[in-house]
This record gives C-alpha cells, structure tokens and sequence, in this order.
C-alpha cells in the first residue's frame, strides 16, 4: 500500500467519525457552547473546513495559508444555518480527496509553502493529517457528551472487546491494513 493511499484513508476515517458524530446531533447541539472561551461543534467545523480549502486549494502551487482566508472569523458563530456550515464541511473534503488523488509518488518531496514556509508535499499532508484529527476527536467528544445516553458508539462497545477479539483471533491471520478494518466498522 502507497503512502497516498494510506493517508486518502486516513483521512477518510477521520471524515466518517466526524460524520457519524454530527448524524447523532440537533441544531442545538451543533451550536451549544459550554462557556464563551470554548468551540462549539458548529464552530469547530467551520474552522475545520476553512482551513481545509485553504490549505488543499491549488495545493501544489499556491500557499496554503490563502489570503482570502479568515482564520478568526472561523472562530465566530455569525452564520447558525446548519445547512450551509455543513454544505462547506462537505466541500472542503471534497477539495481535499480531489488534490490527493491527483498527486502522484513523485510529488511527495515537491516543496509546497504554509504561510511561506516550505514543507514537503508529505510533511505539508502529514501537518494536517495531526491538526484534522485533534479537531475530530474534539467533535466526537462533544457529541458524546451532548447525546449522552443516546449516544451511538464509533468504535467497539463498552463490554464488547471480549468478543470483538475472539472474533478477530478465530480468522487465519492476515494482512489488512487497519484503516481498511476501521472504515468497514464505521460503515456498519
């Protein structure tokens, strides 16, 4: 398996936990905030998706850091329209996995800038395959905690792992990548 092909399905999980989290949510829970200094879910997506286009946006020739770009006001909750926050997240993914799948291996060490920085085309990948999870995994956490007992899990149930295991040391051994694994749990 290709490095770009292992990232695009990374990436791809990170999306689908994101996405089986907001299915889960109302619009009052999209937008609860649990103090003014914190990120409601709701925001947490526009900062995402803002920083997504702009980064994967003529990726290989332009920086990343756009100057249409807004970081701050991705910040501020002035649009409470859950249907366009989402439209944008949708999209953002959308520039993300067309820039991915046009890059070839012998791209990766092309130099591409953020903020006129130069990174490598895998070091500039890699940069946001750790900031888009940390944000995720923020989404996730909030969900949970707002669905509470309703709550659907994303990974292997409380008091399942037993199984879950069994299960798994019952197949001949293989090789699978993990993210092939983990895309199947999160598809049902």
């Amino acid at each position: 398996m290709s490095y770009l092909t292992s990232i695009q399905k990374l990436f791809l999980y990170y999306k689908k936990l994101a996405d089986n989290t907001l299915v889960q949510l109302n619009d009052e829970q999209l937008f609860w905030q649990y103090n003014t200094e914190s990120n409601s879910i709701a925001v947490l997506l526009q900062h995402v998706s803002g920083n997504m286009l702009s980064r994967f946006t003529d990726f290989l020739s332009t920086d990343g850091e756009k100057d249409w770009r807004d970081r701050d006001a991705e910040f501020e909750m002035k649009d409470r329209d859950s249907s366009r926050i989402i439209a944008k997240w949708e999209n953002s993914w959308e520039v993300l996995f067309e820039n991915l799948a046009q890059l070839k291996d012998e791209d990766l060490e092309k130099i591409v800038y953020i903020r006129n920085e130069g990174h490598t085309v895998t070091e500039a990948i890699n940069r946001q395959l750790m900031h888009y999870p940390y944000h995720i995994g923020q989404i996730v956490m909030l969900g949970k905690m707002l669905t509470a007992a309703n709550w659907r899990t994303l990974s292997i149930p409380k008091g399942a792992s037993k199984n879950y295991n069994d299960e798994k040391f019952a197949q001949e051994p293989h090789f699978a990548l993990f993210t092939d694994e983990m895309l199947r749990h999160l598809d049902g």
